[in-house]
């Protein structure tokens, strides 16, 4: 079956529960989301205001503070949040790409440590980290065990390799300026198993895909995803994989308007950004380095970026021309996202405040 671009769209705002906000609870939405990018600590409550009938943050305190949803380095070797028994799969299908990233890089072969020292290393640590630790508390526990190896020094390796998970700390969105970490067990799995688990729950949330998509969403090679895919029961069409069963929507099903957090999931979680971000947009909301701006979409599309004003607005920059039903939706969206970081940190994401300079923007309006 071909898909068109408007139903791949469809597809992906279906599973990400774009296209309605649905009463579920806070786990619940966790999985079906699979992974939210979680940088920043506001990012993964805005996704789920996105996503959640009567959205309560304090559910998502509860969730961190409980263990039940994790934050931990997983896919493309960034923060995520993920319910917990994804945390176990997704770290044992992510751990050799995690340990190449920084056991092969030049700056830890710059250190006078051995591989083999890293790892015993990682397992004092996480027996110091059976209760949350400081960065000062490991670093000083390691450097008891090696000494002054340098910068960026063994930790910047073994905190995204070692499974180690961010223990809430406090502070408007569970997680302060000073990180605290903890060891949690994971059950060792058979990795191309683990990688088979995470594909099928890639699909389940930004099905259909191709191997490129899941590529560019894990950052694993192509050949460890097709030996991996050949373990699922999958269906394929014109180089796009999903689960059995699964239905696309019509391209005719209305999308309504949303403010989207930063490095919002939908737009990085295929090789082929125009599904979420058309093409002339692309390097304006994904900035050289990685920044990933808090985006307008309209029709299921990035039409623009928001930021709060120090006045407690949102400004919103178009980059073409809207309609005035569509800037009355986004108005709407607007007052009830003023009313969540109002309560929480009103100047949400201000230092990226850098990246509005020179943006295409049609309109400014201050909602």
């Amino acid at each position: 079956m071909t898909f068109t671009a408007r139903q791949l769209n469809r597809a992906t705002l279906d599973r990400q529960m774009l296209l309605r906000r649905e009463p579920v609870d806070v786990l619940t939405a966790v999985e079906r989301v699979v992974a939210i990018q979680a940088q920043e600590p506001a990012s993964p409550y805005i996704a789920l205001w996105n996503r959640v009938e009567g959205f309560d943050p304090a559910g998502l305190d509860e969730a961190f503070a409980t263990g039940v949803v994790r934050k931990a380095s997983l896919m493309r070797i960034t923060l995520h949040a993920v319910a917990a028994a994804d945390h176990e799969v997704f770290h044992h299908a992510m751990l050799p790409a995690l340990r190449a990233s920084r056991l092969y890089d030049k700056r830890f072969k710059a250190m006078d440590v051995t591989i083999e020292q890293a790892d015993a290393l990682l397992e004092h640590l996480l027996e110091f980290a059976a209760t949350p630790r400081q960065k000062a508390e490991i670093e000083e526990l390691l450097h008891s065990h090696v000494g002054d190896v340098g910068e960026p020094g063994v930790w910047w390796a073994l905190r995204t390799y070692g499974g180690l998970v961010h223990a809430p700390t406090g502070g408007p969105w569970s997680f302060g300026l000073r990180p605290s970490y903890q060891a949690v067990a994971t059950e060792p799995r058979e990795r191309t198993a683990a990688v088979a688990e995470l594909l099928r729950r890639y699909l389940s949330g930004f099905g259909p895909a191709t191997v490129l998509d899941m590529n560019q969403f894990t950052m694993l090679p192509r050949t460890t995803i097709r030996e991996a895919l050949a373990l699922l029961d999958v269906t394929e069409s014109g180089g796009l994989y999903d689960l059995p069963g699964r239905t696309v929507p019509d391209e005719d099903v209305p999308a309504p308007p949303r403010l989207m957090a930063m490095w919002d999931s939908t737009l990085l979680a295929y090789a082929d950004r125009s599904r979420i971000i058309p093409e002339q947009y692309r390097k304006v909301v994904i900035r050289n380095n990685g920044d990933t701006l808090p985006t307008l979409l309209v029709d299921g599309h990035v039409a623009g970026v928001w930021r709060p004003t120090e006045d407690g607005g949102i400004e919103a920059t178009a980059f073409h021309a809207l309609r005035d039903e569509e800037w009355a939706g986004l108005a709407e969206e607007a007052t009830a996202l003023r009313k969540l970081l109002g309560d929480r940190e009103p100047q949400v994401y201000r230092r990226y405040a850098r990246w509005w300079n020179g943006l295409p923007a049609h309109e400014v309006r201050t909602l």
